[in-house]
């Protein structure tokens, strides 16, 4: 699979930095104090702060569960998904 690249808007680098680095474990890239890059498994996340987040707009549906739109993930060997299970427990 090829790696991509992501951009998103966040409120702030603390509380996105504990996120994705003492929760998910990714690992930080390049940063500033309004931006910061992460390795998601294998691709680029970088997060950049505004104060013009928009409401998450929950419009799919699911197997019967309405799920925020938009919306990214990934996808994990089922070792990789034990562990980080293991990291959310």
């Amino acid at each position: 699979m090829t790696p991509f690249h992501y951009a998103f808007k966040v409120t702030d680098i603390a509380s996105t930095r504990e996120f994705y680095i003492d929760i998910l474990g990714c690992n930080e890239g390049r940063s500033t104090n309004t931006w910061i890059d992460f390795d998601f498994f294998g691709h680029q996340l970088s997060a950049h702060v505004s104060g013009n987040l928009p409401e998450p707009d929950f419009c799919g549906l699911v197997d019967g569960v309405q799920v925020p739109i938009p919306h990214f993930g990934c996808l994990l060997a089922a070792e990789q998904f034990a562990a980080l299970q293991q990291r959310l427990v």
